[in-house]
């Protein structure tokens, strides 16, 4: 088979980078990993804080996570912080499964309708909390809920007969504020079915950090399944960054960062994600394992933060280092950029000052056409009440 490009169509013609931050509504936020501070607990005055500084910045786009084991519940967060933001969009996770579908698509019309089309989403494809279902039933749950969720925006009729939906409703109640496809979707995954779902029905494969060559590969694997769809993805990555005056002091940070921490704890830490077990954490562990003793496999690539998360982290001397590596990732074909930092509210600051300004960035809704230039012809806009 023939590989096609990594880079795709929809964003093949403009260089730049939507620039996202992290909103931690989950397990929420520390100044040393592993020893939780009180102070930066996930809760709404912090979290709100962090969307809110994001959004004076410039950052394009905000990820709003999800887990049932910590933290704030990501579609009430969102709806939430809708109303106190201005140009930023919100990047809300969700799981396959975890609200009836057509309601599901309900909440999501009602929060893009709020956002007036700022709202992007990242499908979670894990078991939902307590139940249990082996791969190939949770991943067709997954394919039916997103079919009925791209029915709801696009057709007349949600129509589905499958092994977990038999249904048939109209979709007038539920259509979304964005067009021609309605709000993007975003998925991250490394087992072939976590491909194969991305490759047939996402617009966005995000990855973790990996050597540029692995990455590589990574991204000609999913072009060559999209193909077999006879579609496109546009790629994104995840990365932790760490900002400093200096890269000695980078380092010092880092060091700083990690110095309270338990590895064994850290461990522990890890397994209470329900996404502990996947394919993708276990290629972290399996990169930070090949790291040499200060923990780097690359310059400027450092795994210390996967001892407790499954992210990496970058140095940088001012922005300089920074900004070379989001170019040289760029030129792969990446476009989508969702940065962390500890703690959140300091990072972001110094990333939006040092970083933020020298980057031409994007939004992929408005690439992708997909907020309407007039209130459409629907129950919660022009058209007639349902």
């Amino acid at each position: 088979m023939t590989i096609p490009k990594i880079i795709p169509p929809k964003a093949s013609t403009i260089f730049g980078a939507e620039i996202s931050w992290f909103a931690p509504i989950c397990a929420g936020d520390d100044d040393f990993l592993g020893t939780p501070n009180e102070q930066f607990k996930s809760n709404w005055k912090n979290t709100a804080a962090i969307v809110r500084q994001a959004d004076a910045l410039g950052y394009r786009n905000n990820l709003c996570s999800t887990s049932y084991q910590v933290g704030q519940d990501t579609l009430t967060f969102a709806a939430a912080i809708a109303i106190q933001t201005q140009q930023i969009k919100l990047l809300t996770a969700i799981r396959c499964s975890e609200i009836h579908p057509p309601m599901h698509a309900k909440a999501i019309t009602t929060l893009d309708r709020m956002l007036e089309g700022r709202l992007t989403l990242n499908i979670i494809s894990y078991n939902l909390p307590g139940k249990e279902l082996d791969s190939s039933a949770l991943y067709q749950r997954s394919r039916e809920v997103i079919t009925i969720l791209k029915q709801a925006w696009n057709d007349d009729f949600i129509d589905i007969q499958g092994e977990f939906y038999n249904l048939h409703l109209p979709t007038a109640p539920v259509k979304p504020y964005q067009q021609k496809g309605g709000p993007i979707l975003y998925f991250g995954g490394y087992s072939p079915e976590d491909i194969a779902l991305c490759a047939e029905h996402c617009d966005v494969y995000l990855m973790w950090p990996e050597k540029r060559g692995k990455l590589k590969i990574q991204m000609e694997t999913v072009s060559a399944k999209a193909a077999t769809y006879h579609r496109t993805l546009d790629f994104g990555l995840r990365l932790h960054v760490i900002l400093k005056e200096t890269e000695e002091e980078a380092r010092q940070y880092a060091d700083q960062l990690t110095s309270k921490l338990d590895v064994e704890k850290g461990s522990g830490i890890r397994e209470r994600t329900q996404d502990a077990k996947s394919l993708g954490v276990y290629k972290q562990s399996e990169m930070r394992a090949s790291a040499g003793s200060y923990l780097f496999v690359e310059p400027h690539l450092w795994t210390g933060i996967g001892l407790e998360i499954r992210l990496r982290c970058r140095f940088s001397r001012k922005s300089q280092q920074i900004l070379d590596k989001i170019e040289d990732y760029m030129s792969m074909g990446n476009r989508p950029f969702i940065f962390y930092g500890y703690p959140h509210h300091q990072e972001e600051q110094y990333f939006g000052k040092w970083t933020l300004p020298q980057l031409k960035t994007i939004s992929l809704p408005e690439i992708y056409e997909r907020i309407p230039k007039t209130l459409p012809d629907t129950p919660l806009g022009n058209g007639p009440r349902f």
